[in-house]
């Protein structure tokens, strides 16, 4: 029977050193501005991540400990919600629609590895959150997963697959408990 050997790992995620130069820098900006408990303004936090080719659109609340892998493949919408230290690991593109909500600890994971490969190599796909979504505390979301309009992951949960729009969403791998029904008590 075969066994891993990670000696044959091929670790390659920076083609060039410029790549690697653009990483460093972000490390130190991420290190000293986001993972950190003093509370630099919103707006110099997506200045910071614009400078670093993040996309973001009008009006994102990105709490302390926040940590973003590789802000050049993060697409954030209007009115996006980032709480305390989730974690966007985007070795792919993770893309964030309009009022999506990443609650607390939440972990988007765009990377894993072929256990099957005595190399174990390294798979990677995009993560596509769709507008109005609440991504709960502590949920996790893995590559290749599109999360549809409205759709909800409640604490705890994993979405491994596709989650439906307008449902909710909840375990490990996340399924659907029920309909989601947003109200307006306005009109």
């Amino acid at each position: 029977m075969n066994k891993v050997d990670f000696s044959r790992y091929n670790h390659v995620l920076f083609i060039s050193f410029s790549l690697k130069l653009k990483y460093v820098l972000w490390l130190i900006c991420s290190n000293i501005i986001f993972l950190t408990n003093i509370p630099y303004p919103n707006n110099l936090k997506v200045f910071i991540l614009r400078c670093f080719g993040a996309k973001i659109g009008k009006v994102a609340i990105i709490k302390p400990w926040v940590k973003i892998k590789f802000p050049w493949l993060l697409s954030i919408g209007d009115h996006v919600w980032l709480g305390e230290s989730c974690w966007i690991d985007n070795i792919s593109s993770v893309n964030i629609g309009n009022n999506v909500c990443i609650s607390q600890g939440a972990l988007l994971l765009t990377g894993n590895h072929d256990y099957t490969q005595i190399d174990f190599p390294l798979n990677s796909k995009s993560i596509i959150i769709e507008d109005g979504v609440w991504i709960g505390a502590k949920c996790i979301v893995v590559g290749g997963v599109l999360i549809e309009t409205h759709a909800v992951l409640n604490t705890h949960s994993v979405a491994s697959r596709n989650l439906e729009p307008y449902t909710i969403n909840q375990g490990h791998p996340a399924i659907k408990i029920k309909c989601r029904v947003v109200i307006d008590k306005a009109i």
